[in-house]
């Protein structure tokens, strides 16, 4: 199963960070917050990755080209050229660095990935600039539980964010980012079926408007209910919140993927 990673926003609100880089690739502790975001779907198994690159989508791609090179000792024979690698430690992942424009919005870059995506079923999605200490394993098992479209992960954070109303664990309504309002919120951390690309139309399309919203009233939207940590990257407050729980051994979502064996893929 694959996950897309939407790695393409600019971090209007963290600027002070992304002159020169994507939001995703922001550090926390010694590696960017999109390489703790892998860490938590590949200590569960899926280690397929799709991530949907826009602004700044060179910096991305530097990155995991030279990921080997970062992750290794070298050792550079100047007269023939050749490399030799030691103690080499990256991980045993495939990542697909696709291009999905400078200006796309989340629902758009999502289309973009169609052909990627849907000939493999069901697919994972999450934000490139959130982590939480999610049992992914649990979330998979509920999404194929319901036979619905679509699973958002449900969480509990500061009141900033939209709200979602939940009828059993049916989404019966959604709304982005509301001016106020309490309760379960988008998380990120969805799984869905190839259906959903009915629900797209365009590169301006807003994954958390029309297609969230009519999934919703369709009875297609079921939310996963995270009672853990949860934490969005969306200011540099939020930034240095993060990199003291990484720098500290204290982040919930590096010791849920420490403690977890790897895991078969069975889907």
């Amino acid at each position: 199963m694959k996950t897309v990673i939407l790695a393409g926003g600019r971090g209007s609100r963290i600027s002070e960070e992304t002159t020169l880089k994507p939001k995703p690739m922001v550090e926390i502790g010694d590696v960017p917050i999109l390489v703790h975001i892998l860490r938590i779907y590949a200590s569960y198994g899926y280690r397929e990755f799709v991530l949907a690159l826009g602004y700044k989508g060179e910096v991305v791609k530097d990155y995991f080209v030279n990921y080997r090179l970062r992750n290794s000792d070298v050792t550079v024979h100047l007269q023939s050229g050749v490399t030799e690698f030691a103690n080499h430690a990256a991980d045993d992942w495939t990542v697909h660095l696709t291009d999905t424009g400078q200006e796309t919005s989340t629902g758009g870059r999502l289309l973009r990935l169609k052909s990627l995506l849907e000939p493999d079923g069901t697919f994972m999605l999450t934000y490139g600039d959130g982590v939480a200490d999610i049992d992914v394993a649990d979330l998979v098992t509920f999404h194929k539980g319901h036979r619905k479209l679509a699973t958002v992960t449900a969480v509990r954070p500061p009141g900033r964010f939209g709200v979602m109303s939940l009828d059993d664990g049916r989404v019966a309504s959604f709304s982005e980012k509301p001016q106020a309002g309490e309760g379960w919120i988008n998380g990120g951390f969805f799984v869905f079926e190839p259906a959903v690309f009915e629900y797209l139309e365009n590169d301006a399309t807003v994954l958390e408007g029309a297609p969230l919203e009519r999934l919703a009233a369709d009875g297609q939207l079921m939310a996963y209910r995270h009672d853990g940590f949860w934490h969005p990257m969306d200011t540099v407050r939020d930034r240095d919140v993060l990199h003291e729980l990484s720098r500290n051994g204290r982040a919930p979502w590096q010791r849920r993927a420490g403690r977890r064996q790897p895991a078969r893929e069975t889907i």
